[in-house]
């Protein structure tokens, strides 16, 4: 399972037996890994600053957690046929000791050995520019990644326009990519070449009867350019006057004159365009993905300061001061998650009767708890949920 729970509950003595319960039967019957999560100690400052910042917090968790979703799925619309390769390209900085800070490694690995990063996110400053700081970063990270797609898009976009129009039969396609100058006869006041697709069934009775469909058709003047599974066009020359007149007779035994006339500018312009749009898509493609990488890592490494800032702002709301609580990291086993709850409701009901007992009214507002936004359990608890990174 790609999912975690961030649970955290008093450190006190008396509550170091119930954590340590916890940690033999969740393990024994293996219902979960656990491991510490360790947050340093931030500035806590007053009551009221900390019931704000809850509620700062929870959509600023939401709002990151939608970014990073983004920034995942759109990693795989940039690779396209390589999407089997989205999740190698979702990694994190650090989460190690400082002396490994800067490898990458899955976020998974991230999560499991997380460090707090002092360097970015200094602790002696209050919690509250802490998450402004955070909050700036997802920002302008959102509005990077805003501007980059949509420039990368409208490339990819008009290419796949061009390209669409060099699929399907011969009747629709373009044509830019088949004809050449030498299969036309141009600059003519009187003769005029026409483009005829034929259904391969009729092969032989276009070429018993091109030259008799009107008066004025050049004799031999037909050739087949380019062939599908259903026919093939085929050029005939005829004078200007009888064009139309040939192409109703034409349409009578089924042969499909295409309206098609012949502009070397502006063939050599769709040419020039198709290829420029590729080259540019192809010069885009390198450092868009480089810079979704990148802003992966930094977005991915700030949401998860964000559960850490939550953990301690609930946690000193609930348990009260001085601050003391620990914090574990839970990865539930494949279906026990029911049960892993059940437990940790057993170990730390001491902690609140009623909820551990379920009555608690879920509508009920309880300053920083946010009971309308999230279930409620005895203990501080924050899901992490790593499955909207499986993109592939």
């Amino acid at each position: 399972m790609s999912e975690f729970w961030l649970i955290s509950a008093p450190g006190d003595k008396a509550n170091q037996v119930a954590w340590e319960r916890m940690n033999t039967v969740t393990q024994k019957a293996n219902l979960s890994s656990n491991c510490k999560f360790i947050i340093p100690d931030l500035k806590v400052g007053t009551l009221d600053a900390l019931v704000s910042l809850s509620d700062e917090l929870g959509k600023l968790d939401t709002f990151a957690e939608s970014i990073i979703k983004k920034i995942a799925q759109y990693i795989g619309e940039v690779l396209e046929d390589a999407k089997d390769k989205v999740q190698e390209n979702l990694l994190a900085s650090g989460g190690m000791k400082n002396k490994m800070k800067f490898l990458k490694i899955d976020p998974i690995s991230y999560l499991t050995r997380f460090e707090w990063d002092m360097a970015k996110y200094p602790i002696k400053q209050p919690l509250k520019n802490i998450s402004e700081a955070l909050a700036k970063q997802i920002t302008q990270i959102e509005t990077d990644l805003k501007t980059r797609a949509a420039v990368y898009n409208n490339i990819k976009g008009n290419l796949q326009n061009l390209e669409r129009k060099t699929a399907g039969n011969l009747l629709t396609r373009t044509l830019t990519d088949i004809v050449n100058k030498e299969d036309f006869v141009l600059n003519s006041e009187y003769l005029i070449t026409l483009l005829v697709v034929i259904p391969k069934s009729s092969y032989l009775q276009w070429q018993k009867t091109y030259e008799s469909l009107s008066d004025m058709v050049v004799p031999r003047s037909t050739k087949m350019i380019a062939e599908d599974g259903e026919g093939g066009l085929f050029t005939v020359t005829l004078f200007r006057k009888v064009m139309e007149d040939f192409k109703a007779k034409a349409r009578e035994n089924k042969f499909i004159v295409r309206e098609f006339y012949f502009d070397e500018k502006e063939l050599k312009y769709e040419r020039e365009e198709m290829m420029k749009l590729a080259s540019d898509k192809k010069q885009q493609y390198g450092p868009l993905l480089r810079w979704l990488k990148v802003n992966f890592s930094e977005a991915f490494v700030a949401w998860i300061h964000i559960k850490a800032l939550r953990v301690f702002t609930e946690s000193v709301l609930r348990y009260g001061l001085p601050v003391n609580f620990q914090t574990m990291l839970l990865q539930p086993s494949k279906r026990s998650a029911k049960r892993l709850r059940d437990v940790l409701n057993a170990v730390f009901k001491h902690l609140d009767e009623v909820a551990a007992a379920s009555i608690m009214d879920a509508s009920m507002d309880i300053p920083g708890l946010q009971l309308s936004n999230q279930e409620y359990y005895p203990y501080v608890y924050f899901k992490i949920d790593l499955s909207l990174l499986d993109c592939s």
